[in-house]
């Protein structure tokens, strides 16, 4: 498993709760159906006015090479599109990590 975590900052035309509405409606719409993503979570901090980031993404594919492909695909070129009008791409920092999970839904340990 391979997944890309990005901590987002919003584009100043949009307030924080303008950016969580369409960064959690119609663009998670469209990004779901990024080809090959198996997991995909948002999450937004509690205290937005006290932290640097607007929002945190995570997407997890099978490998690196599914995420290449995702995002060279039709609607991977339509989200990052949609993604650079409410947000500031690369502002904030972007990892590709390999994940290993300790604990899952089932309380069990995995690792």
């Amino acid at each position: 498993m391979v997944k890309l975590v990005e901590f987002l900052v919003r584009d100043d035309e949009y307030s924080h709760e303008e950016f969580v509405e369409h960064w959690q409606g119609e663009h998670a719409e469209l990004a779901s159906e990024l080809p090959g993503l198996e997991r995909y979570s948002t999450s937004v901090p509690g205290n937005p006015t006290e932290v640097e980031y607007d929002g945190v993404l995570e997407l997890t594919f099978e490998n690196s090479q599914a995420l290449n492909e995702a995002f060279k695909s039709e609607v991977g070129q339509e989200v990052q599109e949609d993604a650079a009008e409410f947000t500031i791409p690369g502002k904030g920092p972007r990892l590709v990590v390999g994940e290993t999970v300790h604990v899952s839904d089932s309380g069990q340990n995995n690792g």
